[in-house]
């Protein structure tokens, strides 16, 4: 009967504890970081009022027959599931996704909590306001950069100290130049005077490089087969034009005439009453003869010259016009064959603007379909130009033509030694060669160029960089920014040799950029971001965006083993094991967010259940030591 008692109490005593529990995670509903627990009961004390019987032959086993003494608390668990995000807009405001402690000190002792509002003190150090708790981290270098090796300790932001200027050292170059572009113009030399009889230039140099083109022609021009007649008068006189065919002994008024060989053409509408005027003016109207008086003689010229083009009459007779003008024995031909092709050769010495020494080519001559003479050059620089003679064509002589600069200029902020400003403009010039360009670095500050400042870039055949070079053996660009800060050395980097991680040289869009330096000027850390990994950047007024620290986290192997110490914090045990510091995303698998804090992971609904379950369970062991009284009671009564 004492018994039934004694496991009423402990039940009331443990259910007491269990309301103790949810009372406690309803308490914190609102606290941040919180972790709800829950009680777990076991059965306490058993009396053994008989043990458990073997089997025999002759009987089956008997089952032990044992007494429960009560109930006690077995484990009193802290939940570590994933509480919600609550935004705050702080940025000192951190929650974790995931697994994983935030680390804090006190300089003696290591705390861990899911408790993110943090703050800065007036020492600029990252802590917790509500107990001044260092929160704990790695700091970054003065170039941004946290080394393998850095040590987790207190972290500290450099508000409102002066991060001071630093020279640039690098400048990067990326995009394309376009490797068929042209924006090469042409045109005759200004001051000079072409003795080739070339007169006017247009269109663009196909290869893009500017320069200037002295172009020489030696040889002699085509000429046109020309041929004077002999007419037949005794005795010889000069013909004036106006005398009658009859009165020359014509007694035959017809003549035909073959051009190039093609069918012959009548001259038609002549009488022996006409004049040689007559007959000079019908034959001017065949096309590409020209006839005329020349020294008192009919002239006949083939207005085409070369070799192919020819004029023939008719076979004479006694008394037709080519018998008694032409002065054609009978059975006979004129014949105008005595034209000449061109014999000119085009030379062209092209002396670039940059880089590299003069190129002789050899040049195309261009004849006109019409006269048959030669009237201009082809090939001159690659193609895309056209020359152009005057209508009498080309002579022997020389012209000199000057093409235009392709090139393509981009501009860069670059920093002194003292943080002074300076701006780089690289001017790329397309080389008459495949795939290269030349480049030359200007300033307009008044600084002096040391050396580097000039170079050439060429390509592979498939567009990636070949080779980056200076001129002169440097091997980085240097000037005196001359206002006292000492030679700034820039290197220059276009990309890796056959990769496009720098310029590139396809055919297409021009994009070359100066695109990143590495400089900056004197700044004051302004204000600072957090991201997923912890890592803490600052942004300077400068403009400047550079690593501060990173917040490390703690995991543990067994985390229900952690204990409480109040504050929403932690503290490593026996059962927990050591805290394992690393970094969020890496050695910890979480996330942390920025601007968030993670809310308690109670469940309110689930709470309300709980406390019924245990108001119950506590009604219930009460009736138990209220009915065992009575039962006593009853007991003691017997005597009565």
């Amino acid at each position: 009967m004492l018994a039934s008692l004694f496991a009423g109490v402990a039940g009331l005593r443990n259910h007491q504890v269990r309301m103790n529990v949810i009372g406690n995670n309803i308490s914190n509903i609102n606290t941040i970081g919180f972790k709800s627990g829950r009680s777990i009961f076991r059965e306490a004390l058993v009396q053994t009022l008989r043990g458990a019987g073997r089997p025999s032959s002759i009987s089956g086993g008997t089952n032990p027959v044992q007494l429960g003494l009560g109930m006690e608390v077995a484990s009193i668990d802290n939940l570590f599931t994933q509480g919600g995000l609550e935004l705050t807009g702080q940025i000192s405001d951190l929650a974790i996704q995931g697994n994983g402690f935030f680390l804090l000190s006190d300089g003696n002792s290591k705390f861990y909590t899911r408790a993110g509002a943090f703050g800065f003190d007036a020492n600029s150090y990252l802590v917790n306001p509500s107990n001044g708790l260092f929160v704990q981290g790695k700091t970054a270098d003065s170039t941004g950069t946290i080394p393998a090796t850095a040590i987790v300790g207190n972290i500290q932001l450099p508000f409102g100290q002066q991060d001071p200027a630093r020279n640039t050292s690098r400048v990067d170059f990326g995009n394309n130049l376009d490797a068929s572009v042209t924006r090469s113009d042409a045109a005759l030399t200004v001051g000079t005077t072409a003795t080739n009889g070339i007169t006017s230039v247009t269109g663009e140099a196909r290869d893009g490089a500017g320069g200037v083109h002295v172009i020489t022609i030696t040889g002699a021009q085509a000429t046109e087969a020309s041929r004077s007649g002999a007419h037949i008068t005794s005795p010889p006189v000069a013909l004036t034009g106006s005398e009658t065919l009859t009165s020359l002994g014509v007694t035959i008024a017809a003549l035909t005439l073959s051009v190039d060989g093609d069918a012959p053409v009548d001259i038609s509408g002549l009488t022996t009453l006409s004049t040689v005027n007559d007959v000079i003016a019908a034959i001017d109207i065949i096309d590409g003869i020209d006839a005329k008086l020349d020294s008192g003689e009919i002239k006949i010229t083939r207005t085409k010259a070369g070799v192919s083009y020819t004029i023939e009459s008719n076979t004479a007779v006694a008394g037709d016009i080519a018998n008694r003008l032409l002065g054609v024995a009978a059975a006979a031909t004129f014949q105008v064959n005595n034209g000449t092709n061109h014999s000119f050769v085009a030379q062209d010495v092209f002396t670039p603007s940059v880089g590299g020494t003069a190129v002789t080519t050899n040049l195309g001559i261009t004849v006109n379909g019409n006269t048959g003479l030669a009237t201009g050059v082809t090939g001159l620089a690659g193609g895309g130009i056209t020359v152009n003679a005057a209508d009498t064509g080309l002579l022997a002589g020389t012209a000199s033509i000057t093409t235009k600069n392709t090139d393509k200029a981009t501009s860069i902020t670059v920093f002194d030694s003292l943080g002074g400003t300076h701006v780089m403009m690289t001017n790329f010039i397309k080389s008459h060669e495949p795939n290269k360009w030349y480049w030359n670095i200007s300033m307009q500050g008044g600084e002096i160029l040391q050396s580097g400042a000039t170079g050439n870039v060429t390509f592979n055949s498939d567009g990636s960089l070949l080779r980056f070079a200076y001129d002169g053996g440097a091997d980085k660009f240097t000037f005196d920014p001359n206002n006292g800060a000492g030679l700034t050395q820039v290197e220059l980097f276009a990309g890796s040799s056959g990769k496009y991680d720098g310029l590139t040289g396809f055919s297409g869009t021009e994009t070359v950029a100066a695109v990143k330096q590495n400089g900056y000027g004197m700044g004051i850390l302004d204000k600072i971001s957090i991201d997923p990994t912890g890592l803490i950047i600052g942004i300077f007024s400068n403009g400047v965006s550079r690593n501060l620290a990173q917040i490390v986290l703690a995991g543990f192997n067994n985390q229900a083993g952690l204990m409480k110490s109040g504050e929403s914090l932690f503290q490593s045990s026996a059962n927990s094991g050591e805290g394992i510091e690393g970094v969020a995303g890496e050695t910890i698998a979480a996330t942390i967010s920025s601007g968030a804090l993670e809310s308690a992971n109670v469940d309110l609904a689930q709470e309300f259940t709980n406390m019924i379950i245990a108001q119950r369970g506590f009604q219930s062991n009460a009736r138990v030591i209220t009915t065992s009284d009575s039962m006593l009671d009853d007991l003691v009564n017997l005597k009565r």
